[in-house]
C-alpha cells in the first residue's frame, strides 16, 4: 500500500475506471472516512478501510473481492451504497510509492 497523495486527483467515473486499471490503486475519502481502493495481485478488486488495521497492520478489507473494476464501482459496501452512487460526495487521492 502506498502512501495518500496530497493533491486530490481530477476523475470522472469513467476516469476512475481507467485510473484503477493503470495504478492499481487509489484513495477515496467521503466525509471523516477513507478508504483503500486497490487490487488484489491484478486479478480482483478490494475496498479498504484505512481506520482500522488487521493483525498485521494492513488496513482492513470492507468489502467483498471482485473479479473486475466495472462490478467493483458498483459494489455496495459504504452503509449499503456503491462508489458509483457516492462518486460526486467523494474525493480521490493518488496513492504514491513511498520511495519516492
Amino acid at each position: 500500500m502506498g502512501k495518500q497523495a496530497e493533491e486530490a486527483l481530477d476523475l470522472d467515473l469513467d476516469g476512475l475506471a481507467g485510473y484503477l486499471h493503470a495504478n492499481h490503486s487509489v484513495y477515496m475519502q467521503v466525509g471523516e472516512v477513507t478508504y483503500y481502493l486497490t487490487d488484489v495481485n491484478s486479478h480482483a478488486w478490494r475496498a479498504q478501510d484505512t481506520n482500522t488495521l488487521n493483525g498485521k497492520d494492513h488496513f482492513s478489507d470492507c468489502s467483498d473481492v471482485v473479479d473486475t473494476v466495472d462490478e467493483f464501482l458498483a459494489l455496495p459496501f459504504l452503509e449499503g451504497w456503491t462508489i458509483a452512487h457516492e462518486f460526486d460526495q467523494a474525493t480521490f487521492f493518488a496513492s504514491e510509492n513511498p520511495r519516492e
